[in-house]
């Protein structure tokens, strides 16, 4: 079974009711209930500046800029996270068919999924992340714990 997306496990907890006053609609069904926007259509597809991708739900540093690509697949891709654990990955079998989900580590927000076939990054991985469930702050370092 799948761990709850409001597990409390995750450091960052918020009621539903504060979760829907924080986001949009469209952004509650990605990141609470994990639905997924329309391929193709996210703003930060096409965002090519150097930066850093954070949880649009809490905040948390998730990708750096650098490791974004152009899969083709119509939602923005990374070939890896700012730090393995900033994101939580799970099984999910729905839909009929079984594909590993990207969590935010924070919160447990729904991020999109990742795929072994990110052929000719340095991974492998390509990880298809949903841009409502996404920030980006242009410029933007990850934080070190130096």
């Amino acid at each position: 079974m799948t761990k709850p997306i409001d597990s409390p496990e995750y450091p960052v907890q918020l009621s539903q009711s504060d979760w829907r006053e924080r986001l949009s609609p469209d952004e509650y069904a990605i990141l609470r209930e994990a639905a997924t926007e329309r391929a193709g259509t996210g703003a930060l597809l096409n965002e090519e500046r150097d930066g850093l991708y954070r949880c649009r739900a809490c905040g948390n540093e998730l990708f750096v800029a650098g490791t974004k690509f152009d899969s083709g697949c119509g939602w923005p891709s990374f070939y890896e996270s700012v730090r393995p654990e900033a994101v939580e990955l799970l099984e999910d079998s729905s839909l009929g068919m079984v594909r590993t989900e990207v969590r935010c580590a924070d919160c447990g927000s729904h991020l999109g999924h990742v795929f072994p076939d990110g052929f000719g990054t340095p991974t492998g991985d390509r990880y298809c992340m949903n841009s409502l469930a996404l920030t980006f702050d242009a410029g933007a370092t990850p934080e070190t714990d130096e």
